[in-house]
């Protein structure tokens, strides 16, 4: 599966690909400059895939992708 690489811009919208809602501030305040609209998996019912990756990274690639997919929103 290739990525696709988006060039954020104000008033885009992008996905955390996690169901913990507490993280979205976090985001928030750090791509503040940025002007995007941050919301969480859980906020779009997504589905949470299981986490079959070696590192950390690996399990968000696979939620990020997980999550894009199947929103067609940026994760």
């Amino acid at each position: 599966m290739s990525v696709t690489q988006h060039k954020l811009e104000a008033g885009d919208r992008l996905i955390i690909a996690s169901h913990n809602r507490a993280k979205i501030p976090e985001f928030q305040q750090l791509l503040q400059p940025l002007g995007v609209t941050l919301s969480c998996a859980a906020d779009h019912g997504l589905c949470e895939p299981e986490e079959t990756g070696a590192t950390l990274e690996d399990n968000a690639i696979l939620k990020a992708r997980a999550a894009a997919i199947v929103s067609g929103i940026p994760a």
